[in-house]
């Protein structure tokens, strides 16, 4: 939900009414919660903001410090708390503790969360209900990583054979919303002596330096709060326990965690301390995990990339399992130096950023002995996507709906470039990744700005040959983050569509159901239901089963002049009672129902 950069539609201050209101409407959600949480994230004296998104997301904030509290429906009803309020309040929201601290970089990544990825506590699994708001934690760690809402309950979780998705994530560490905060920070160990926790094992931390020195990085792999680029503001002032962390603290102490259990007796043999390793060896490990990051994580897309994330996000998570990798205990000793240091030796190209004080990654080398010698692992799937075919299938009426790509004939010269099949549907990081690989093969990154590239011809007319007003100057360079969004907007899109055994791809967007209640004769309600067809629902036995439900007449009949689209009259004024059904028992998304009560004045 907040993986992409989203720009706010509008930002008002809540009047003392809508804050007294949102503030009950929490309270509901959050039954666990005191008056004392409330006034936590929620602090009654202070100015609370409301931003609206264009996706009909509202996040509500703390004026000039962070985001709080956002729902998805845009109606006040389904709120979440942010990472921010649960390191406030860590009881705020019941949590899913994850098996191992490996899983976390791809929920922290946004990917949903899988049954088999979860622990099952002693005293056995939780109970919960499907659209609850549940949190996601690593093992000893208290700081919640995640937010999300669960996509069944514990019964039917337990009759799938703890099988399939979980948790359905809609905000996760470092992502846009928590990155909107006016000084992002992590939660550290003062923090954590500040309230009570079932498990307190804090997340180790080190004080952010007073000089403007390259960055230091500790003994866990963090760096300082000053030298990773965080915002240090006054705002933080008014909890001496919180301090400001390096963009990948946690992402450090999340990777250091163990393993599955399960995994652990295997792997204790090869386990090893960082201080059993020589300076030479712990040297070779950093390049080892360097070239294992280039090779199988870092893309041409990314680049520049700061050396914080480059080190949280491909370095630590390529070590081998059961290794910890000290900076400080190789013969560079600081990041900067290191990456320095292969960027010398020609394997990449790195320079300090003067503003953020830290070293970048720029370009790769792929001609460099030591890349074309070396050969990657292959890493074992992690738990999040395992098993995921058999997981959706072990659900009945499993729906999956997805956006795709057919290249059209803008495109054609790109995709023949690159030896890319025209015929196949791309999604749209596959149609992506297909633009990029052609500026990576014409070298078109722009050498001065390594976060634009350089239109050459083709490219230029695969993007905007058709588009442009006569006599317009056609543009010569696009910013990176750009390039894909202008490349799949000439494609051809499609969407696919499969529940169970049944998949249907057709052209262009996915028709919405429209569900419409309106008055009769009588002053009698009548509830109408079309666009079932493209969600693969048989309009008969739907129509059979809502006849059931709600103890009412139903009838279905043939959409005058649209041959094979079917609508269904219920009787009665079951407009939001009909939309929760389909999404509980049909897992049609919300975003594909759109409700019109004509019987409101």
């Amino acid at each position: 939900m907040f993986k992409k950069p989203v720009d706010v539609k509008t930002i008002q201050r809540l009047s003392g009414a809508d804050k007294k209101k949102l503030r009950r409407t929490a309270k509901g959600r959050f039954p666990q919660a005191s008056d004392a949480d409330l006034d936590a994230i929620l602090p009654p004296k202070a100015e609370i903001t409301v931003a609206k998104y264009p996706n009909h997301v509202l996040v509500y904030g703390i004026e000039g410090e962070f985001p709080m509290i956002f729902n998805t429906d845009a109606r006040g009803h389904e709120l979440f708390p942010t990472v921010y309020a649960l390191w406030k309040v860590p009881h705020l929201l019941p949590a899913f503790t994850l098996k191992g601290g490996e899983v976390s970089r791809f929920v922290i990544g946004g990917a949903d969360l899988m049954f088999p990825g979860i622990s099952i506590p002693p005293e056995g699994f939780p109970s919960f209900e499907a659209g609850q708001p549940w949190a996601v934690k690593v093992p000893g760690n208290p700081a919640a990583i995640a937010v999300g809402s669960t996509t069944m309950s514990s019964t039917e979780a337990l009759k799938a054979g703890l099988r399939g998705k979980a948790l359905k994530i809609l905000h996760y560490y470092r992502d846009m919303l928590w990155d909107s905060a006016d000084g992002c920070y992590v939660p550290n160990e003062g923090f954590f002596d500040d309230i009570v926790v079932e498990d307190p094992n804090p997340v180790s931390t080190s004080q952010a330096p007073d000089s403007a020195e390259e960055p230091e990085v500790t003994n866990d792999g963090s760096v300082s709060a000053e030298d990773a680029g965080v915002d240090i503001s006054d705002n933080h002032g008014t909890n001496p326990g919180i301090q400001i962390e390096a963009v990948e603290e946690i992402t450090d102490v999340v990777n250091e965690l163990k393993l599955p259990e399960d995994k652990t007796t295997e792997q204790a043999p090869v386990e090893m301390e960082h201080h059993n390793l020589r300076t030479e060896e712990i040297d070779s490990l950093l390049d080892k995990c360097l070239l294992q990051a280039l090779y199988t994580s870092i893309k041409e897309k990314d680049l520049p990339m700061p050396g914080s994330t480059l080190w949280a996000n491909h370095i630590l998570p390529n070590r081998p399992p059961g290794v910890t990798i000290d900076i400080k205990k190789s013969s560079h000793k600081k990041l900067s130096k290191w990456l320095q240091s292969k960027s010398s030796s020609g394997l990449i190209s790195a320079k300090e950023d003067k503003y953020k004080k830290e070293v970048v990654l720029l370009a790769i080398n792929h001609k460099h002995p030591d890349y074309m010698a070396f050969r990657p692992e292959k890493r074992v799937q992690e738990l999040v996507e395992h098993e995921k075919d058999v997981a959706e299938s072990s659900v009945t009426k499993q729906l999956e709906v997805a956006e795709i790509y057919k290249p059209s004939s803008h495109v054609k010269p790109i995709f023949v470039a690159v030896e890319a099949d025209m015929e196949k549907y791309y999604s749209a990081p596959e149609a992506s990744d297909i633009v990029f690989r052609y500026v990576e093969k014409e070298k078109l990154v722009k050498p001065t700005d390594r976060a634009k590239v350089i239109l050459d011809v083709t490219l230029c007319d695969a993007l905007y040959k058709g588009a442009i007003k006569k006599g317009s100057a056609y543009p010569t360079e696009i910013h990176k983050k750009d390039l894909g969004s202008a490349f799949l907007n000439r494609m051809q899109v499609h969407h696919k569509v499969s529940r169970g055994t049944q998949e249907v791809i057709r052209k262009g967007a996915i028709r919405t159901i429209q569900i419409m209640t309106e008055r009769r004769q009588g002053n009698k309600k009548m509830t109408r239901l079309s666009g079932l067809e493209c969600f693969l629902m048989d309009p008969d036995s739907l129509a059979s089963e809502l006849q059931k439900k709600f103890a009412c007449s139903t009838t279905t009949a043939e959409l005058p002049g649209k041959k094979g689209q079917y609508e269904i009259l219920v009787q009665g004024g079951v407009i939001d009672d009909l939309a929760k059904h389909l999404v509980d028992h049909y897992d049609v998304p919300k975003r594909y129902i759109e409700v019109y009560d004509k019987t409101k004045r």
